[in-house]
């Protein structure tokens, strides 16, 4: 799978028309502001129908303009196919849409998988430094691709969390209503059980790769792992744990237990890398992932995923950096940097890019 063209115009900064790109390594570069790393967040946009910074999509959409437009040529075993994304402002709200082949995508889960993707920034280096909600935004995000019905299931999951919660707030004057948090306990067991079998499959899959490719990286001195820690350790236990919380979540006006409280724990020669790791060893730890997830998309769904580096590069050092390079030469890339890296010319089948405000020179 690659991007064969794209056109952006409101999204941000843009103003890209009919870009071809290539199906090696198309490299960006150009001054800090100019629009490089919008260029990814466009083509991340059209891949989950989401940011991947903005808080809400009005963000996306140019000062001055009332809409934003991104078109990506989508070639897959031969065959070309159109995604479009519309952010559209109407008074103080936005509403967007997706289309495939200029056919409306109704539902989100429909979305995902149409454009594989994997992104790796500078934030994601940092993946096993930052708090839970970081790890769980990786394992759902990349679940989301390969399944859309986990999509579903995490949806409806936070919406019943969410009524809950707002139950539990007026537990806290009024007792009268207790019994009614059964029914938001038997949804939050329904949807979590099925959320956590997926989670676990996947940290075990991105674990078995993950350790490969870390020890090939530190030439054998580390072994890493990565364990999925639920927040309820039985899934059996699912709706009792909910039960028998009940007097400490009203106590605390919030649900303490369930999948929103997952986490992933990643351990260096059976040592905790969060809070024991250097950063070298968190950034190994974090490339190793990100590595494994394009393993598991390959083995997953017969297809290569487009990567996206947005100044991965100069974050890593020399053997980094060439171990990255040496294991993506085979799919599509996309990497952003404000000078061109000479290690990035001794790739094959590159084309090179400059940005300058929201164009591509």
């Amino acid at each position: 799978m690659w991007i064969s063209n794209i056109s952006a115009a409101g999204f941000r900064n843009l103003n890209i028309s009919n870009q071809q790109l290539s199906s090696g390594v198309n490299i960006l570069h150009g001054m800090n502001a100019q629009g490089k790393t919008s260029f990814l967040e466009a083509i991340y946009f059209c891949a989950f129908g989401r940011s991947l910074r903005a808080v809400s999509d009005k963000e996306l959409i140019q000062f001055g303009q009332t809409a934003a437009h991104v078109r990506v040529d989508i070639n897959r075993d031969g065959y070309t196919s159109l995604l479009d994304a519309h952010i559209e402002r109407e008074g103080s709200k936005t509403k967007k849409g997706l289309a495939l082949n200029h056919v409306p995508i109704k539902h989100m889960k429909d979305l995902f998988g149409r454009l594989l993707i994997v992104m790796f920034s500078p934030e994601d280096l940092r993946l096993i430094k930052a708090g839970p909600y970081e790890r769980r935004r990786f394992m759902d995000m990349e679940i989301c691709q390969l399944s859309p019905v986990y999509y579903s299931d995490l949806k409806e999951y936070y919406r019943a969390l969410k009524q809950r919660n707002a139950l539990l707030k007026i537990l806290q004057k009024d007792k009268s209503q207790q019994d009614s948090l059964s029914i938001w306990d038997e949804q939050l067991a329904n949807y979590g059980q099925r959320i956590m079998k997926l989670r676990s499959s996947f940290v075990k899959k991105i674990n078995r790769i993950a350790k490969e490719v870390h020890s090939n990286i530190t030439q054998g001195t580390e072994n890493l792992t990565l364990a999925y820690e639920p927040s309820i350790v039985n899934i059996e236990t699912y709706l009792t744990g909910l039960s028998k919380s009940h007097v400490r979540d009203i106590a605390q006006g919030t649900t303490t237990l369930g999948i929103h409280k997952d986490d992933v724990n990643f351990t260096i020669n059976n040592i905790s890398a969060r809070f024991f790791g250097s950063q070298g060893q968190q950034r190994t730890a974090a490339l190793s992932a990100k590595l494994a997830e394009i393993e598991i998309i390959k083995q997953s769904t017969n297809q290569t995923p487009i990567l996206l580096l947005d100044d991965v590069l100069s974050e890593l050092d020399g053997n980094r950096q060439q171990f990255l390079l040496e294991q993506i030469k085979n799919l599509q890339t996309l990497v952003t940097c404000t000078g061109l890296e000479d290690i990035l010319l001794t790739m094959k089948d590159h084309k090179i890019m400059k940005m300058a405000e929201g164009r591509i020179k």
